[in-house]
């Protein structure tokens, strides 16, 4: 299935350029169009000029959390005889993203050559792509790539003739949300239950098998092998101070020309949406955006005039998150969307936590209660309350991004709230159920 849509002249394509290539996933194509040139440059360099040039590209993880990646390289210990690894975090689970899906499609050698220079930059010697559930074929998509890597001399010993071992191998989650944050990640890799780690230590210090270890999402990697190949400044540059490079957003919802679009981070998010996403379907007005996952506090309409950048995004109250934005139009419903976004966290929630367990599970029963027509004011209250008290104390952030939404949609929304209540002839009852 294509989810992107043929080039817009408004894009800039760095990891999404071989988009469209006829046979975009085999090697040959890849060397064609400058494949392999940043690794190959990298094993040049020593490890502290590698992660230096990653500083330089201002580079910020694209998982969600937007932490600088040179500087999370930088965290693994140099001076010891314990193994270190590479894990990339395919796990894409975020609801409304699906732009790592699309890289390892249709670019799994731009992936690969990023996690080589990453191994080189910390002297990795091993590494796993660990795929959710849901993405089983690109299992087998990616082992197909690696057996032609290891046959052409570009993965295992003496990687394309520079002296540099380095062995790949792809892991396949079992469909959990959970999953997408680093630690439980990592205690699923090494095959126990997805549950978080207490932190610190952190996994650059003690991650897979308690091994220093480097771990990002597929996107970050993606753009390291253009910042080796053109200099980390060159990459700074197509962004705006401390957010360098261009960002995959998959816009989806009440517009015109949905997709996964590649644009310079800090575009003004108006633009985005009306020039290259068509603008609003049916010429109707926006309501909500909610601006990188279902994670992110919403924006409405009238806060949306803003750079698309980590920093800007925070200023507004919100995050850039995964990419996965999006709009909404007049006729939606916020108190149904707030009820649909925490059915899914509590159905996600792992449960290792009280705060996060019992907070969703009691966030849902009372948005369902008020959606059902038997919501009282008080609830309204306590929904905000709940959410804000969970804030920062669960094990990961789960907790949060079940919070942070519903916390914006409350404020934000409401009077929709308080109409559903006042359809409720014992709103003011003290026998309203309370459970």
């Amino acid at each position: 299935m294509r989810l992107y849509n043929p080039p817009s002249p408004l894009e800039t394509k760095v990891v999404s350029k071989r988009f469209g290539m006829e046979n975009s996933w085999k090697l040959d194509t890849y060397l064609a169009t400058g494949g392999f040139e940043g690794f190959k440059k990298a094993m040049a360099m020593s490890c502290d000029e590698v992660i230096n040039e990653v500083k330089a590209s201002s580079l910020r993880g694209r998982g969600g959390a937007g932490f600088p990646t040179g500087m999370k390289w930088g965290f693994v210990p140099r001076n010891t005889d314990a193994p270190k690894y590479v894990v990339v975090n395919a796990d894409e689970s975020e609801p409304g993203t699906c732009k790592d899906r699309l890289l390892m499609e249709h670019d799994p050698y731009l992936l690969i050559e990023g996690i080589l220079i990453a191994a080189k930059a910390v002297g990795a010697s091993k590494g796993w792509i660990y795929i959710r559930g849901e993405y089983r074929y690109l299992v087998d998509h990616i082992d197909a790539v690696l057996k032609e890597a290891y046959q052409r001399g570009y993965m295992g010993k003496n990687i394309a003739g520079t002296g540099f071992d380095f062995d790949l191998y792809t892991q396949i989650g079992a469909g959990a949300y959970e999953c997408g944050e680093e630690s439980a990640l990592l205690e699923s890799l090494e095959g126990k239950r997805g549950v978080p780690r207490i932190r610190p230590p952190f996994p650059a210090v003690s991650g897979a098998f308690q091994a220093p270890t480097v771990l990002n999402n597929v996107e970050t990697f993606c753009a390291v092998p253009d910042i080796l190949r053109n200099g980390g400044k060159w990459f700074a540059d197509l962004g705006t101070p401390k957010n360098g490079g261009t960002r995959m957003v998959c816009l989806a919802g009440h517009v015109n020309k949905p997709g996964v679009y590649e644009v310079p981070l800090g575009m003004n998010m108006m633009y985005f949406i009306n020039e290259i996403g068509g603008g609003m379907r049916g010429g109707k007005k926006m309501k909500a955006l909610i601006p990188g996952g279902s994670s992110c506090p919403l924006l409405t309409a009238d806060e949306c005039d803003i750079a698309m950048d980590y920093d800007s995004m925070a200023k507004a109250g919100t995050m850039l998150g995964s990419g996965g934005m999006m709009v909404m139009d007049e006729d939606t419903d916020m108190v149904k969307v707030a009820l649909r976004i925490m059915r899914f966290y509590k159905h996600e929630s792992c449960g290792w936590c009280i705060p996060c367990r019992e907070g969703t599970t009691w966030l849902q029963k009372m948005l369902a209660r008020i959606v059902d027509g038997n919501g009282a004011t008080r609830d309204i209250d306590l929904i905000g309350d709940l959410a804000k008290n969970m804030l920062g104390r669960t094990f990961c952030p789960l907790g949060d991004a079940a919070a942070m939404p519903t916390i914006s949609i409350v404020e934000k929304f409401r009077p929709e709230f308080e109409a559903y209540v006042a359809k409720n002839p014992f709103a003011s009852s003290e026998l309203v159920q309370v459970a």
